[in-house]
């Protein structure tokens, strides 16, 4: 392959790869939409545990708005059930691990919008 060539090749990739989204900054991860689609369902549009699954779930979905929830809860805590699932803290198998469908990043966008339905205080 001639030099141009290469070149022409290099810079084909180097575009490609940047409109993927592969090269240079990040993309700020959107945190609301991920929870829409993966937490919502049983935790409800607005945190309180209250989504169209939730009626069928025992025990039910955590209610994020609860003061109480919050009290024995950090940013680990939460990180390792949304990563490893219900079953890993002791609380409901049927709460799904998201640690093999989303990445780090998408964790701790879900983890923020989920802490922004904690009550002030």
């Amino acid at each position: 392959m001639s030099a141009m060539r290469r070149t022409t090749a290099v810079l084909l990739g180097l575009a490609l790869a940047g409109a993927s989204g592969r090269a240079g900054a990040a993309e700020p991860v959107d945190g609301a939409s991920l929870y829409r689609t993966y937490c919502s369902t049983c935790h409800g549009e607005t945190g309180r545990g209250d989504g169209p699954a939730a009626v069928s779930l025992d025990p039910r979905p955590a209610d994020f708005a609860d003061p109480k929830f919050w009290e024995t809860r950090d940013d680990a805590a939460v990180r390792k059930v949304v990563k490893e699932g219900g079953a890993a803290v002791g609380k409901s198998p049927l709460m799904a691990a998201w640690g093999k469908v989303l990445n780090e990043a998408q964790v701790e966008a879900v983890i923020a919008r989920i802490k922004s339905f904690r009550p002030p205080g």
